[in-house]
């Protein structure tokens, strides 16, 4: 069956007998027009299910309606971590409310990135830009200024503050976990973390170390790449270095069910031995056995923010402060009582 032709400008514009640019100018609320005239318009336009076309958009110069969010992470891990997965679902139901679409894109390098980033620009492809995962010396917070075109992190700060962002408070997540295992009487802590490079680990890491002072573990800190692979091997070599840690908090849950299943390998039992816990929650956490006790905070709800934030830039309205979430500790069997 061929393709239904999709009605243009032109098509409206002669049924009513008026001029493409007064159909044009109807359409998109700007003055020149009757009100009579706009109605009729916007009444054809819904009955016949017009929609603009967006290679005429971009050409014409007008918005696209589209926000991008380009990632630089590994497919294969991505699906495993739901944190993205929620952030992604919070930011595309504000987007849609709006009448926007979100374009997704994952890259392999901060370099691929940054390629998809000047296309978007040139192509007028996207309103907005929404980036995370700021690195030490990241190039990409100066590129979106020399673009010009609007951006949010998600996370951060940015050190330079070249970007608005809407970021978490990694130090009060880290303390709320220390607090707790040194209350249960655990005196060795250990960290299994993300890559250094990245600035949200970087906080992390420097909380972490504040707030367990002398309970650190000989080793404290590995970093991993977020997979299961590396966290099964740092798990292992933490516990190959004696004394061995007496507690561990994973930077996330993928890296927590790794360290939980190498640590039954190793004959260790969760509480009585070993304590763990994850900077990150979601539904995995309850799921496992024993539960996992994790920093709770919503990613559905900073999606929201972030793109309220990002709307606010593109329209030109006044910006409103983001609803930054407290994080709060859910205690669960993994980090009972010794």
């Amino acid at each position: 069956m061929p393709r239904r032709a999709r009605p243009t400008l032109k098509d409206l514009a002669a049924r009513l007998g008026i001029s493409e640019t007064a159909a044009s100018f109807a359409l998109n609320g700007r003055s020149g027009v009757s009100a009579q005239t706009r109605q009729r318009v916007l009444a054809l336009a819904a009955e016949l299910q017009w929609s603009p076309h967006h290679a005429a958009r971009t050409l014409s110069g007008s918005a696209s309606m589209t926000i991008g969010f380009a990632l630089t992470r590994d497919v294969r891990e991505f699906g495993t971590e739901s944190f993205y997965l929620r952030l992604l679902a919070g930011t595309q139901a504000v987007l849609s409310r709006s009448g926007y679409g979100l374009l997704f894109h994952m890259t392999r390098s901060v370099a691929e990135e940054l390629t998809v980033l000047r296309r978007w620009s040139d192509e007028r492809r996207v309103d907005g830009v929404i980036i995370s995962d700021l690195r030490r010396g990241d190039p990409r917070p100066a590129l979106l200024r020399e673009l010009g075109v609007p951006a949010v992190l998600a996370g951060g700060p940015d050190p330079k503050r070249l970007i608005p962002c809407v970021s978490v408070d990694d130090g009060v997540a880290i303390g709320l976990l220390v607090t707790h295992l040194l209350a249960t009487g655990r005196r060795r802590l250990a960290y299994v973390s993300g890559p250094g490079d990245l600035l949200h680990v970087h906080r992390r890491v420097a909380a972490f170390r504040r707030a367990a002072g002398p309970a650190r573990a000989p080793r404290d800190v590995l970093g991993t790449d977020y997979s299961d692979a590396q966290g099964r091997a740092a798990t292992e070599r933490l516990l190959g270095t004696g004394p061995p840690p007496d507690a561990l908090i994973f930077d996330n849950e993928v890296l927590a069910v790794a360290g939980v299943r190498t640590l039954r390998t190793l004959g260790r039992s969760i509480p009585d031995d070993i304590s763990v816990a994850s900077v990150e929650d979601s539904p995995v956490c309850t799921a496992l056995t024993p539960s996992l006790t994790a920093v709770h905070r919503d990613p559905v709800v900073f999606g929201e923010s972030v793109a309220r934030r990002l709307l606010h830039l593109v329209n030109g309205t006044p910006d409103e402060p983001p609803d930054l979430q407290r994080p709060t500790l859910t205690v669960r069997e993994s980090t009972a009582l010794p």
